[in-house]
């Protein structure tokens, strides 16, 4: 008898009148919410403008979303295309299904459109968002406990997951798989975060260092899993992606920082000006109250530069008028007086 174990819901689904909610749908939304919350805080640190990351975020999700499907539909095309399958079920989305790698690299072409349309460099972005993104899949990750599907091998470890009899699944306690990751990817954004503020991580890296350390975890953890999955040379495909990335991103980090050293200074065009605009009108008003403005002295000094002979004659005459009123004054005074 299982004396303690992780309960898995009854349902994924609760129906609102004609509405049903989600649980997995719920997940996901709310971890993008959080990806770009974090992000904008990150960005606007580096010194962008506030929105920026949720413009760019509203091109970037959509890809994400449907690569996301896309790689998990080709890649389980079993699930869907074969005898007695209907195909339709492709589109359901809701009943889970999102392969983060499909996710990660159309999702970073929707970036890309969106970071060109604002002029700033999808890098600099990347590594904004690179924390949010673990702490989203962290988020993202309970949604198959909503569904409960993707778990581990049997265990009667007190953190067990107690699965349910259903389609494709047998009712049993096994290893909760989706909980490890959850947690993984909480302590990638905590290295990620650490890293960055450490080693003033740039042009791309924190980004790098995230999917480095991502698919460390998700190395070991996808070999727990025991759903159905595609084998090459007795590891499945997601296990052999992980490493290839996990290479690809290492190999990055290394070059990079030998072609690009250091942080981008600027990550915004113009966001600095924008920022120091506001602040100006209020700098206006002090000056104009002490009637020493530097900025107008300068402007006239600029002036007087470029003036011409004629310009510095005029100015003499100016000042020779100036001179010679107190005396035109005085005598007016005297003449008044006697």
């Amino acid at each position: 008898m299982d004396l303690a174990y992780i309960p898995s819901p009854s349902t994924g689904v609760i129906d609102l009148g004609p509405i049903p909610l989600r649980g997995y749908a719920f997940c996901i939304i709310i971890g993008v919410f959080v990806a770009v919350w974090f992000g904008n805080k990150r960005w606007i640190a580096r010194g962008g403008r506030t929105g920026t990351v949720a413009d760019i975020a509203v091109w970037a999700v959509p890809f994400g979303l449907v690569g996301g499907r896309l790689y998990h539909v080709i890649t389980d095309y079993q699930l869907y295309f074969s005898d007695g399958e209907n195909w339709v079920d492709a589109f359901k989305i809701w009943q889970g299904g999102l392969g983060i790698w499909g996710a990660i690299a159309l999702g970073a072409v929707g970036a890309w459109i969106g970071c060109r349309r604002r002029g700033i460099p999808l890098p600099a972005w990347a590594d904004a968002l690179a924390p949010g993104i673990a702490f989203a899949q962290a988020i993202g990750r309970w949604g198959n406990w909503f569904n409960q599907e993707l778990y581990g091998k049997p265990t009667d470890l007190p953190w067990a997951l107690k699965i349910s009899e259903g389609p494709n699944r047998v009712a049993g306690t096994y290893h909760p798989t989706f909980l490890y990751e959850s947690l993984w990817c909480v302590g990638v954004a905590l290295l990620v975060i650490w890293a960055d503020r450490r080693f003033k991580l740039g042009h791309g890296r924190a980004f790098a260092l995230y999917v480095a350390a991502y698919c460390a975890g998700r190395g070991w953890i996808e070999y727990m899993r025991v759903d159905e999955a595609h084998h090459i040379l007795g590891l499945r495909l997601n296990v052999w992606t992980a490493l290839i990335v996990f290479v690809l991103a290492v190999t990055y980090i290394v070059i990079s920082a030998k072609v690009r050293p250091g942080r981008e200074e600027i990550v915004e065009p113009g966001a600095a000006d924008a920022e120091g605009g506001e602040g100006a009108e209020g700098g206006d008003v002090a000056v104009d109250a002490d009637g020493t403005a530097a900025r107008d002295a300068d402007r006239a000094i600029a002036s007087d530069a470029n003036a011409g002979p004629d310009a510095d004659g005029d100015a003499g005459r100016a000042e020779d008028s100036a001179a010679e009123a107190p005396e035109k004054s005085g005598t007016a005074e005297a003449a008044k007086n006697g």
